[in-house]
């Protein structure tokens, strides 16, 4: 271990001499500059017209677009088989619950993906995005 050359070129291990502060300090400053204007210029290009939305991941976004699509079915065969035991038609509120809440689920995730413009309120769709 004694053999090893400290950063500072005093050879000594341990404590030893320490270098002047103010000239470490300086130099860690000009680092940190030039680390934060490379990735200053690393961010841009990576984010450069592309919206926050659009720069998810994929995991994330196939984690949203299956709960929308999940939720849509789940919420019509809710509705389907709560139709059934109030108005006692056994499987057919639930079947057309089903098929409404696999319309909604598929909706949805058009929708979150950005397939299919939402209507305003006039009736048409709004302006596209640039």
């Amino acid at each position: 271990m004694a053999d090893k050359i400290r950063p500072d070129g005093t050879g000594e291990t341990g404590r030893g001499r320490q270098p002047d502060a103010t000239i470490r300090d300086d130099e860690l400053e000009r680092r940190r500059r030039d680390l934060e204007a490379s990735l200053a210029t690393r961010r841009t290009d990576r984010l450069e017209g592309k919206d926050e939305a659009k720069a998810e991941t994929g995991y994330g976004q196939a984690l949203k677009l299956s709960s929308e699509f999940i939720a849509g079915v789940v919420v019509g065969v809710g509705l389907g088989w709560v139709i059934d035991r109030l108005a006692g038609t056994a499987p057919f509120g639930l079947i057309v619950g089903l098929l409404l809440g696999f319309g909604a689920g598929v909706l949805n995730v058009l929708r979150s993906s950005g397939q299919v413009a939402q209507f305003g309120q006039n009736g048409k769709p709004p302006a596209p995005k640039e």
